[in-house]
């Protein structure tokens, strides 16, 4: 059944988005194991094919009501495939080793996954969006050729192959829309999707507590951590969703049209991949600062310090994370861009501050820099001008 208007994320939706958190830990696991450059690249990459196949099935849910009949049956499928996939995250690359071929069973989980979405979605579309999927299928199948080849080969060049296998994905979804209609059935729904894995994102933060304490005899300076963990999620929230997620909602729902689909597609889909990966790389960052507090019990507190990859994952997440959300509200219709500019480019300069402070303080010279533009925010929003003139195409 297709979707109307007013059509709103299903609980089976919500349901798909628990297996997704799974995959999610598995992959910020899988970094904290590997806390170096190439490790965090390697897990980016995962996350960049979870992402399309994520997004994937929320257009999917737009179009279509995702708790009834073939499309249930397909994202039950899908289910099964990002759970395999997540389960093999850790023995995705070769040096992991294991029984089974990690590389070669997460590419098939992940084809399984788009070809699930595929058939479906040929199955529901209407007459005028047959042309964007068979533009964007059509360039997958490239994409999917050094995706298997970088399973096989292994080495370097499976960081090389997969790697252009993401940028061929990402040009499937910019040249299908360019040259195609998407037809986005329901603002409401899509706006409501994102909110929701972004939320997913920043309970990664809250679940890294659990990650870098564990079991161990939990402190004072464990607990002011953990509290200023706390903060820092909540205050991302409201950065995101007050001051960014509601107008850009409003803006959605005004337009119509190609206008609607290509912000939709660009703001959505496509910037949001790079916020959500700053808030992981942010929870990976917390995760480490809990870690080192609650396991070196000599070093405990003052003299605790943060590597480099530590102190980049830290604020270097803030950055990425501040810097899509000035794309976010540049796409969307938002004004005093230049004042995020200098935000991301202050998040930039705290990343030496990890090094050179205790954990515990760069962890509180993170809280107080985002409680400050939430104070700043607070009284003088970004905000949306309501003069300017819509996205081009309405």
């Amino acid at each position: 059944m297709l979707t109307e208007e007013t059509h709103r994320p299903t609980l089976f939706e919500i349901f798909f988005d628990l297996v997704f958190v799974f995959a999610l830990t598995r992959v910020i696991a899988f970094m904290d194991d590997r806390l170096t450059p190439l490790g965090l690249g390697q897990g980016l990459i995962v996350l960049a094919l979870l992402w399309v196949s994520w997004s994937n099935y929320t257009w999917l849910g737009n179009s279509a009501v995702a708790d009834i009949g073939r499309i249930r049956t397909g994202t039950t499928i899908a289910m099964g495939a990002v759970f395999v996939a997540a389960l093999v995250i850790p023995n995705a690359w070769p040096s992991r080793g294991g029984s089974v071929n990690g590389p070669l069973m997460l590419v098939g989980a992940y084809i399984m996954l788009r070809i699930v979405h595929f058939v479906v979605f040929f199955s529901i579309a209407e007459a005028s969006r047959q042309r964007a999927l068979r533009i964007y299928l059509i360039v997958s199948l490239v994409a999917w050729v050094p995706l298997i080849a970088g399973a096989v080969l292994g080495a370097t060049a499976q960081i090389a192959l997969w790697a252009a296998a993401i940028v061929i994905d990402y040009a499937a979804a910019f040249l299908s829309s360019a040259y195609g209609t998407w037809t986005l059935r329901s603002p409401g729904h899509f706006t409501e999707r994102h909110c929701l894995v972004l939320i997913i994102a920043l309970g990664e933060s809250l679940i890294s507590v659990n990650s870098g304490v564990g079991l161990a005899t939990v402190c004072g300076s464990v607990i002011l951590a953990a509290l200023l963990g706390l903060v820092v999620t909540i205050c991302m929230w409201w950065l995101y969703y007050e001051n960014s997620a509601v107008g850009a909602a409003e803006v959605l729902q005004r337009v119509h049209g190609a206008a609607r689909d290509r912000l939709a597609v660009n703001a959505f889909s496509l910037v949001h991949f790079p916020m959500v990966i700053g808030v992981l790389y942010i929870a990976l960052g917390i995760e480490q600062v809990l870690d080192q507090l609650a396991h070196e019990p000599v070093r405990r507190g003052a003299e605790t310090r943060m590597s480099w990859i530590e102190g980049a994952a830290l604020f270097g997440g803030t950055a990425l994370y501040f810097g899509a959300r000035l794309i976010f509200l540049k796409m969307t219709g938002g004004y005093s861009i230049w004042r995020q500019v200098v935000v991301v480019g202050l998040a930039v300069l705290l990343i030496p501050a990890a090094r050179v402070l205790p954990a515990l303080a760069a962890l509180g010279l993170l809280t107080a820099f985002v409680l400050a533009l939430v104070v700043q925010e607070w009284f003088s929003p970004p905000g949306r001008n309501p003069t300017a003139p819509l996205p081009h195409g309405t």
